[in-house]
């Protein structure tokens, strides 16, 4: 059986199946994002510490735009707006404007074979840099094997706004040296300096890419929809609702751990459009991200 478990004090859920294996942890103070998978009994999203969410956005929701903005500026519809470049030593604006906001549970639901918890923040208290309102909607549905996050963002306010999406888990391996990841790709992100995105470069069709020794920082436009991550002890396939988006693979400085982002668009996608997506007054956008795991 699983159980939900909600602490009032801290607002973190907790979702456990002993039977099946299962373990996750939701910080709703922080964007409603996912601090902790284990599926199978397999520890799939692990804490980060001594790294502090604030700096790497651990399995955030990135909305209304993922990665960067350079300056925090971009112009639209002929008006040029200012976002909180919060990255402060790039002078960028970095990963959206719910990352850090407290969500709300509106549903949850648990039996023998998983578990569904809904959540929703709604952007009401405007910044100048994004005077756009909408409500966006997670839910989570948890199984043995597998993990879906359905996304759903209602345009609540009475004009058309730009905006680019993703998901920032990172996943542990027992050894990044002796795993892998499969996509397939034609076009890589050209990053320039403080890490902006200038354009697609066309490059030699990949399938993949081993990660021996990698020290990545890179984006990369997916022909197709999954994402395979190989270790040692699982195999994952991320899967995307959305044709035509990007991979986001970083290492950051922790051991084992790997920084497998779907997005779909890409750092400065307000002003390169490489993306960038419309979403017009009173119109919903969809999209669901699906983890499944095989234990070897």
């Amino acid at each position: 059986m699983y159980i939900i478990t909600q602490n009032d004090q801290t607002n973190i859920v907790e979702i456990k199946s002993a039977s099946q294996g299962v373990y996750a942890k939701v910080c709703l103070n922080d964007g409603g994002s996912l601090q902790e998978l284990t599926l199978d009994n397999v520890p799939l999203i692990v804490d980060l510490a001594p790294l502090t969410y604030d700096t790497t956005y651990a399995s955030a929701i990135l909305f209304p735009f993922a990665n960067r903005i350079k300056d925090g500026q971009y112009l639209f519809n002929d008006q040029q707006f200012q976002l909180d470049p919060n990255h402060k030593e790039e002078n960028n604006a970095l990963h959206g404007l719910v990352y850090n906001k407290t969500f709300l549970v509106t549903h949850q639901s648990a039996d023998k074979q998983g578990a569904e918890l809904i959540m929703e923040y709604d952007y009401q208290e405007v910044e100048d840099g994004f005077p756009f309102p909408f409500l966006i909607r997670l839910k989570y549905t948890f199984t043995q094997t597998g993990l879906d996050i359905d996304v759903s963002v209602v345009n609540t306010s009475d004009t058309t706004f730009p905006f680019t999406i993703g998901w920032h888990p990172y996943f542990l391996s027992e050894n990044l040296n002796n795993s892998i990841l499969k996509f397939e790709s034609e076009h890589k992100l050209n990053i320039g300096h403080r890490n902006i995105g200038l354009d697609l470069e066309p490059i030699s069709p990949i399938d993949s890419v081993v990660l021996k020794n990698k020290n990545l920082d890179d984006c990369w436009q997916l022909k197709g929809t999954d994402v395979g991550f190989e270790t040692p002890n699982y195999k994952l396939i991320l899967s995307s609702s959305q044709a035509n988006s990007f991979l986001q693979v970083y290492t950051p400085p922790k051991e084992h751990m790997i920084a497998i982002e779907p997005t779909t668009g890409v750092s400065d996608s307000f002003n390169n459009n490489i993306g960038l997506k419309f979403l017009k007054s009173k119109e919903t956008f969809d999209i669901t991200w699906t983890l499944k795991i095989h234990t070897n």
